[in-house]
């Protein structure tokens, strides 16, 4: 058995469901990057203006660099988002422990095992956590190919891996680019609630709804509010209608199905949390990226939009918090529901 075959045999005992390796090349003008950061579709993601040369030339990061081994995890869990106005919905990947840990643990472990096998190994791993184009090096690597929307398509699995990366000073036995097989098809476009995916396999983030529940430290701007509808972190739209997904499987991974609340979490509820609690209760969970005030905001939108009267207390209560972007989102999430309100009436009366 080759040193790759041991590698990828090891790679399915630490749990990843595929893996390809490519040989280390600089990402052509196919990656997007320059043109995206352009015309700055990455809106406050100011890091991704850093250094792009990086995330095109994997030799720039890791110097030794001569091949790249790309990785997948199955998260996927069959359980279906609420449509209960009380509750607010959060991106299914969400649901359960922080995938970085997970993949950065197992990665390590298979550079740890590669560096035994092969005293001269030296790599480095990387879980969406370093200036890597996980996407483009899988799609390079033969795990799939990058979707109209942007995300990464396995054929076996659909789209909901987790990606990780090896930089490795090994020369391998390399996997063939994967063919794209999204063909005609544009349900992913279609369904887009804020039309971010302005073009076939570019998405604008200023209009994405998980940029704007997770990465935006401000406000969301007004025209974009009515369309966040229920969501509290991240949005799945754009997987959920994808044909290829109904190959998905569930996940091996306990870790990633829901921890308790995060499928069904009671906005009024969240509307309350402290700071405390909310580092609290998701210290091992990837909604800690949304940092307190913004995720407090999303529950305000969110009760906006629900346009239940049940939920005017707890915003009322919310227009002394000690966050401002807080108050000013509760402040609109009143208006909402106290417009709507009058409407319904209103109409009754009619």
């Amino acid at each position: 058995m080759s040193l790759t075959e041991e590698i990828r045999a090891k790679a399915k005992t630490l749990g990843f469901q595929k893996i390809g390796i490519s040989r280390l090349e600089k990402l052509d003008a196919r990656s997007g990057l320059a043109e995206w950061l352009a015309q700055s579709r990455h809106g406050e993601m100011h890091w991704m203006g850093r250094s792009p040369e990086r995330r095109t030339d994997p030799g720039k990061v890791f110097e030794e660099t001569k091949s790249v081994i790309s990785l997948a995890l199955n998260y996927y869990t069959p359980i279906q988002h609420s449509q209960q106005l009380e509750h607010g919905k959060i991106s299914r990947y969400a649901w359960g422990r922080a995938y970085h840990r997970i993949l950065r643990d197992r990665s390590k472990t298979l550079v740890a095992w590669i560096t035994k096998r092969e005293p001269a190994a030296r790599g480095l791993h990387y879980a969406d956590t370093g200036p890597v184009m996980d996407k483009a090096w899988a799609h390079k690597s033969g795990l799939g190919w990058i979707g109209k929307h942007s995300n990464l398509i396995t054929r076996e699995l659909g789209s909901w891996v987790f990606l990780a990366e090896i930089l490795l000073n090994l020369e391998l036995e390399y996997d063939q680019e994967a063919r794209n097989y999204c063909g005609t098809c544009h349900r992913c476009i279609d369904a887009c609630p804020t039309k971010a995916i302005v073009a076939p396999y570019v998405v604008d983030a200023r209009l994405c709804i998980s940029y704007l529940t997770i990465e935006l430290r401000g406000a969301i701007p007004r025209q974009l509010r009515h369309l966040v509808g229920s969501r509290i972190f991240g949005c799945d739209d754009c997987q959920d209608v994808c044909p290829w997904n109904r190959f998905a499987q569930p996940s091996l991974e306990k870790a990633f199905y829901p921890d308790e609340g995060n499928h069904t979490p009671v906005l009024v509820d969240l509307m309350r949390i402290t700071e405390s609690e909310f580092k609290e209760r998701f210290r091992s969970s990837a909604i800690k990226r949304a940092k307190y005030a913004g995720f407090v905001r999303n529950v305000a939108v969110a009760l906006g939009n629900s346009r239940d009267t049940r939920a005017v207390p707890v915003l009322a209560e919310a227009l002394h918090h000690s966050e401002s972007l807080v108050r000013a989102h509760a402040a609109w999430a009143l208006g909402e529901i106290g417009g709507g309100f009058r409407r319904t009436v209103a109409g009754k009366r009619g």
